[in-house]
């Protein structure tokens, strides 16, 4: 069975779900919805029927990209176009004045300059070579400047056609992995020993994470976010956490110290807590029937600016890992970064690690760019 057409079943369910909440005491929609699994293959289809739902929803965001893409490159056309009539004809006008420079005509103008009989006539003449001058200077300023929006709007449109190109590889990829998962949901679904049961188990836990599971991600992810930002503080007011040799500055943050700031900030941390091992940073926590694991790691970027960057390596939702689409997205959504330029102004980091339950980060004086 193919998972796109669980979607009419999936509303109609929510519809019911909601009927059912709203006549029952004591129920909150919010609440966690329980689901177990009980075999490696269930828990595999419900992995994969995830993976279709974010790929889709990727897809979806990847075709208003395009479309974007496609109403600039149309723009980008049309101002060639009329870029290339305008130069035409500035062209033609910066190369009339630069033949009469090149064949002595203004040189005549500041003869009869020179030749002037009486200070009245010089002054005259002189206000009209000024306006002859100052007319060509329009004249060949016009043509560099038409020239130059030319160039880059060919530039533009080029660098644009790229992007047309390599998000259509995208599209085309994305879809392929719908298409293979999809599959793949409907040969378990098949082959398991109850398929209206499993489908029924996908249509629930598809309908869980579209209207729960999503949003409590993105919620932890943003207090995540808006912690980090307040964490150059903390490490600065801490103690020993931030030391100097005069040269070179470090961070040393132990785990507990980073969990303790992170509750501080939000209680949803009173349940997620991090730990610094083997190159790798990991977040989990438990709250009722919701469980979110992220595991990445720290590396050092300079470009737009020095940051210490967070990246995603595996996030999993309720021991179901989510697609690498889901992991980016929320990447380039949250900013989880950390910016040694906020704990002081002429520091860029240039290490880090995480080994033993500590961050260690080693800062440099950024004299140049202060």
């Amino acid at each position: 069975m193919n998972i796109r057409t669980w979607r009419p079943f999936i509303l109609l369910g929510l519809c019911m779900v909601l009927t059912f909440l709203s006549i029952t005491p004591g129920t909150s929609a919010a609440e966690p919805y329980s689901m177990p699994v009980e075999s490696e293959e269930a828990r595999k289809l419900l992995q994969d029927s995830l993976s279709i739902v974010e790929i889709d929803r990727e897809i979806g965001r990847i075709e208003i990209q395009q479309t974007k893409l496609r109403t600039l490159q149309r723009s980008l056309e049309r101002d060639i176009t009329r870029l290339e009539k305008d130069i035409h004809v500035r062209r033609e006008q910066a190369g009339a004045v630069l033949r009469e420079y090149y064949m002595g005509e203004r040189k005549t103008l500041f003869t009869l300059l020179l030749s002037a009989s009486s200070m009245s006539s010089f002054f005259r003449i002189m206000e009209f070579y000024d306006l002859i001058i100052q007319n060509d200077r329009q004249v060949l300023q016009a043509y560099d400047n038409e020239y130059r929006a030319l160039a880059k709007a060919k530039n533009d449109a080029l660098r644009n056609a790229s992007q047309l190109e390599e998000v259509r590889n995208r599209l085309i990829l994305q879809r392929e992995r719908v298409l293979a998962l999809e599959e793949q949901v409907s040969s378990g679904v098949l082959a398991s020993g109850n398929p209206e049961a499993m489908s029924r188990l996908i249509q629930e836990f598809t309908l869980y994470w579209e209207n729960v599971g999503l949003y409590e991600v993105k919620k932890h992810f943003q207090a995540l976010a808006d912690a980090m930002n307040n964490l150059p503080d903390f490490i600065q007011n801490g103690d020993s956490m931030l030391k100097t040799n005069g040269r070179q500055y470090s961070i040393n943050l132990h785990e507990d110290e980073l969990n303790r700031f992170l509750r501080s900030q939000n209680e949803l941390f009173n349940t997620f807590a991090f730990r610094f091992n083997d190159g790798k940073v990991i977040a989990e926590g438990e709250n009722g029937n919701l469980s979110l694991r992220i595991e990445g790691h720290y590396s050092i970027v300079n470009d737009p600016d020095n940051a210490i960057l967070f990246q995603v390596d595996k996030l999993v939702f309720n021991q179901l890992e989510l697609p690498d689409t889901t992991r980016l997205e929320l990447q380039e959504e949250f900013d989880m970064n950390f910016y040694p330029k906020q704990l002081v102004s002429f520091l860029k980091a240039t290490k880090v690690s995480s080994t033993d339950q500590r961050l260690l980060v080693t800062l440099e004086l950024d004299l140049k760019n202060k």
